[in-house]
């Protein structure tokens, strides 16, 4: 039956964003593994609509926050509030308390306004003035950012980069699916017939199952040795962190069991090494300006590490 809720799941978000079959797949991977997402890509290809899509398709509640210059910390966190009926200062939640938030445009607030988003991201909770306030769960950030617009951003600093799951990114669709995308928005958005096809108990006993999914030792040991290995590669300055092992350890989980599956093969590893991996490492300056992309570095590294049978 959970798997049954999540074909049902798949096939809502699959109905709004056309062509995109892996995309959806890995945000959906990401989501049952509780981890977040950035989908960095040019305007008008569907980041934001990916977003609004997962959120009206589960029982969930949903907020968006347009990250601009001026955005404050306790504009996204919220604030203590001071009660004329009362006489006290009282806490007024931000819009971060939601299940599934929207950061739009990340990489257009201050490094001081993006830094309010780790204790969420990383601890699922707000401490305002010595007081933790827990997130609602199940908690999920997408973020997206245009990679091409740099005038006026701040880039996203490793620690907020190390707690997105996944960097991922749309593309343009191929022509008959652009065409199809067009004739279906002549008179509305696909987005206004979307509605929940899973519950939130049916999502807690998805997220539920994707823990029980076995990975045997020789599978961890290979996920282990290949984040490992991306620290000791010469054109990398910084690489993949413990955390990113066990987010890998946690997607494979989460693939495993949308493929139908209640074990983790390695090439769940080899599939979801890059998106996981890539965006968390720091390439050395002559590797940087010679055109070295990191998701070349992690697949160099992959070829390296001996894959168990």
């Amino acid at each position: 039956m959970n798997r049954i809720a999540v074909e049902r799941l798949r096939k809502n978000l699959n109905h709004v964003i056309k062509g995109k079959n892996h995309t959806v797949d890995l945000v959906l991977t990401a989501f049952f593994a509780g981890g977040h997402v950035l989908i960095e890509d040019v305007p008008g290809v569907g980041k934001t609509t990916l977003c609004k899509a997962l959120s009206r398709s589960l029982e969930a509640s949903y907020q968006r926050i347009q990250f601009t210059p001026d955005l404050l910390p306790t504009d996204i966190l919220g604030g203590m509030v001071y009660s004329s009926r009362d006489g006290v200062f009282e806490f007024r939640p931000g819009p971060v308390f939601c299940n599934i938030l929207l950061a739009d445009e990340i990489n257009r607030a201050s490094p001081r306004t993006q830094s309010a988003l780790l204790e969420c991201m990383s601890e699922e909770q707000v401490t305002i003035e010595g007081k933790t306030y827990p997130l609602p769960p199940p908690y999920m950030v997408v973020a997206t950012q245009n990679p091409i617009e740099y005038h006026g951003t701040y880039p996203l600093p490793e620690a907020q980069l190390d707690r997105f799951c996944m960097r991922l990114s749309m593309g343009y669709p191929d022509e008959e699916q652009e065409l199809a995308l067009v004739k279906e928005q002549r008179s509305r958005h696909p987005l206004a017939d979307l509605t929940p096809v899973i519950t939130a108990e049916e999502t807690r006993a998805v997220t539920k199952a994707v823990r029980q999914v076995v990975v045997d030792d020789s599978v961890a040991r290979y996920a282990t040795s290949v984040t490992r290995r991306t620290r000791e590669d010469p054109r990398v300055t910084l690489g993949a962190s413990p955390r990113a092992t066990a987010m890998l350890y946690r997607c494979c989980q989460s693939r495993a069991f949308i493929a139908g599956r209640d074990y983790v093969t390695p090439d769940d590893v080899k599939q979801l090494a890059v998106p996981v991996l890539a965006h968390r490492i720091a390439l050395e300056n002559k590797a940087a300006y010679s055109g070295v992309s990191k998701a070349e570095v992690v697949a160099a590294v992959l070829e390296k590490v001996k894959v168990p049978v």
